[in-house]
């Protein structure tokens, strides 16, 4: 009996490991905020001015530079940061 507990314990150890490496995959890390400046990038939800764009496979919240109106689909360049927000334009 006490080598099925062991076996179950040990199982649920290497699960919570698993779960934890492959939530820490998706973490942004504060290096990225950087080298994104420049980068391309596609419209997820149009941005008017603020809304979602996919850079190198992330989801990020953006807004247009200059608070213009960017319909979806559409390829877009980060020019800069606003704390939590890139700022983008055509």
């Amino acid at each position: 009996m006490s080598w099925v507990l062991f076996i179950c314990i040990i199982s649920a150890f290497v699960a919570l490991l698993i779960i934890l490496a492959a939530m820490s995959r998706h973490k942004k890390s504060a290096t990225s905020e950087i080298r994104l400046v420049g980068s391309k990038a596609q419209v997820d939800s149009p941005l008017g001015p603020e809304g979602t764009v996919l850079v190198e496979g992330e989801l990020w919240r953006a807004r247009s530079a200059d608070g213009t109106n960017i319909a979806s689909h559409t390829t877009v360049q980060v020019v800069g940061l606003s704390g939590p927000l890139l700022l983008v334009e055509r």
